[in-house]
């Protein structure tokens, strides 16, 4: 028995129900709560301007943040506009607070990913761990940077205020282990198996977010 026109409009049209809902609930299987991710029990506030905000919690001095800081500088490149990308150094203790310091000052020095890189390349393979204010101030100057204006720089108000800041977002956050992913203040996410999988499920938490962003 052949089939007429409508007959196989119906058929693919039932085919194409059933492979969409076999793709949703492999979706949802494939990203769930509380295996993949955790919803932050409060939420921080976040702008309502169209763009998903993602942050990434590290710390220059980890072994898993040195090996992930290519993979993320590649995944953030490929963004949309609709996105958001901000790094949060942690600020647990005095040697974190003076990484921060670093970073922030690397911000102000625009020097951005070539300092950054510089920095993760001196502790974990130079064993220079840049632990005191006067290490930094060497580091930077080989880096082409004026020591005066990189001392200017870390003891700025601005520099003192992010690292403030950043202390007290780690803290609102319960940022517990590095590296650690938020997105828009609603979602957190670990490393759990490789590092490609937790992009996977920040980019899965970036897609719900967007209407509501």
């Amino acid at each position: 028995m052949g089939f007429t026109g409508n007959k196989m409009k119906k058929l693919l049209n039932a085919s194409t129900l059933i492979l969409t809902v076999l793709l949703s609930c492999n979706t949802i299987a494939q990203y769930q709560a509380g295996r993949d991710y955790e919803r932050i029990s409060s939420p921080l506030p976040i702008k309502q301007d169209g763009k998903v905000e993602v942050i990434e919690a590290f710390w220059y001095g980890c072994g898993h943040c040195y090996s992930f800081e290519p993979v993320i500088n590649k995944w953030k490149k490929e963004l949309n506009d609709d996105v958001k990308f901000a790094k949060l150094p942690v600020g647990w203790g005095p040697m974190h607070q003076l990484h921060a310091t670093l970073y922030y000052t690397i911000e102000a020095l625009k020097i951005g990913e070539t300092g950054h890189g510089a920095v993760f390349t001196a502790i974990h393979k130079e064993g220079n761990y840049l632990s005191s204010e006067k290490s930094i101030l060497e580091f930077l100057s080989k880096l082409g940077i004026d020591e005066q204006e990189a001392y200017k720089q870390m003891n700025s108000f601005s520099v003192r205020q992010k690292v403030k800041r950043s202390i007290e977002l780690s803290r609102k956050l319960k940022v517990s282990a590095v590296p650690m992913m938020f997105v828009d203040g609603k979602y957190k996410i670990q490393v759990k198996g490789s590092t490609s999988k937790m992009l996977d499920t920040v980019d899965y938490l970036i897609n719900i977010e967007k209407p509501n962003s």
